[in-house]
């Protein structure tokens, strides 16, 4: 038999590959122990009724527990999604579009994509959704 590897070294080989991820998670591990227990030892401790109070955005824990939230936030950040996945899909077509054969192609289906984004903010336009009171 010519050449063939002992498997006890394929399997030392691979556990010690194992064995420096493991040591890393470890050493991660305890970084974040060791800086959660020092600012726990260096802070200081002043309890008052104000600090153990509920806090939450930025309103007052006072009265009942319902703040009412405008859904034109929620617009907004829609929006921002819409035109975020837009540029996600913008630029990987403009590095297409420079490739020779994909011309004509991928410039029609950028207009398309580009028409429906325009509909909806078109329709986002007219609901007056735009329009900060």
């Amino acid at each position: 038999m010519a050449d063939v590897p002992d498997p006890n070294v394929l399997a030392s080989d691979y556990f010690q590959s194992y064995s420096v991820v493991g040591l890393l998670a470890l050493v991660g591990v305890l970084f974040v122990a060791v800086a959660f227990g020092g600012g726990k030892l260096l802070r200081p401790v002043v309890p008052t009724p104000e600090k153990l109070l509920t806090y939450e955005c930025g309103v007052d824990p006072v009265g009942e527990g319902w703040a009412h939230t405008q859904v034109r936030y929620y617009v907004y950040a829609f929006l921002y999604v819409i035109f975020a996945v837009d540029s996600i899909f913008l630029f990987p077509w403009a590095t297409v579009f420079a490739a020779p054969g994909y011309g004509a192609t991928t410039l029609v289906e950028m207009f398309i994509f580009l028409g429906f984004l325009a509909v909806g903010l078109l329709y986002a336009w007219k609901k007056g959704v735009l329009a900060w009171a």
